[in-house]
């Protein structure tokens, strides 16, 4: 795990077992339990991978499977002021809706970390998918005007008569430390976009997140709030779900907090006062079985 300075950490453990600080045995330890793992998983009698099945990697079948696993794992949040006029699924035929946010159209986000780079990458040529605006326009009816702003002013919201917007927002890609935080919030004008185009017209906000992050400034602006967490190529597993093609049924996995004062915080904790709480998630009906 030293990859940019592997040489100097070689010279260093060198030096340092020469001079006796690091024993002998402690490198003979490392490497027999190295060995071992490679001995039991064969690797010295083949050590080549098997690549008979590798031209399945990524097909119909394999997407089928992922957007499946983004459909269930989104948890609905919130859906309408009350819970006789929720908000979702949304209507696929309306006069005109807005899609906002710097996740809207940017595949790279919606996989995170770990993909193709090690801290991931942004835009729509890292590999094969379906980013959330293009799944929004082949999800809706032929005759729905889709409007892409990525944040649009006050203003322009409440002149152009949407029907509702969807904002789509969250966190730039991350891994390890490059992650750490110590203000959990969304990235570059997640707020703005959410208080201009929910302070203008009914919207659900979609959050492309690895974690919960702080969502309290916003939430008495917002009729509909969905977690999709990191839905990587299936923006139509997002899709499929906010206009009930199927119901939510996701769950959180972890404590939602209000603050970050409030972490660590989890259930059982005398000061536990969620925002939403370990395992919530509202659930809809959908048009097809789960």
């Amino acid at each position: 795990m030293t990859s940019y300075n592997f040489t100097e950490f070689l010279d260093g453990l060198t030096l340092l077992v020469k001079n006796n600080v690091v024993p002998m045995s402690r490198i003979e330890d490392a490497v027999m339990r190295v060995l071992r793992v490679k001995f039991v998983m064969g690797l010295f009698e083949n050590p080549l991978a098997d690549y008979s099945l590798a031209d399945q990697l990524g097909s119909q079948e394999h997407r089928e499977l992922a957007r499946e696993a983004v459909r269930k794992s989104l948890v609905l949040l919130n859906n309408g002021e009350t819970a006789d006029k929720p908000l979702l699924p949304l209507p696929k035929k309306a006069s005109k809706i807005l899609v906002s946010g710097s996740h809207a159209d940017n595949l790279g986000y919606q996989c995170g970390g770990w993909t193709i780079q090690w801290q991931g990458l942004s835009g729509n040529n890292i590999t094969s998918g379906t980013t959330i605006l293009n799944a929004i326009k082949n999800t809706v009816d032929k005759d729905t005007e889709i409007v892409y702003q990525e944040n649009p002013s006050l203003d322009y919201v409440k002149s152009n008569n949407f029907a509702y917007a969807i904002v789509v927002v969250g966190e730039t890609p991350y891994a390890e430390t490059k992650g750490d935080s110590l203000n959990l919030t969304i990235s570059g004008n997640g707020g703005e976009t959410i208080n201009n185009v929910c302070g203008g017209v009914k919207c659900v906000v979609v959050l492309i997140t690895g974690r919960p992050v702080v969502m309290l400034p916003y939430v008495d602006k917002i009729e509909g709030l969905v977690a999709a967490w990191l839905p990587g190529s299936e923006g139509y597993g997002v899709t499929d779900v906010l206009f009930g093609d199927y119901g939510f049924s996701g769950k959180l996995a972890r404590t939602w907090f209000k603050s970050v004062d409030q972490l660590p915080m989890n259930v059982g904790d005398s000061h536990y006062d969620p925002l939403f709480p370990f395992g919530f998630g509202l659930t809809t009906q959908g048009l097809k079985n789960n």
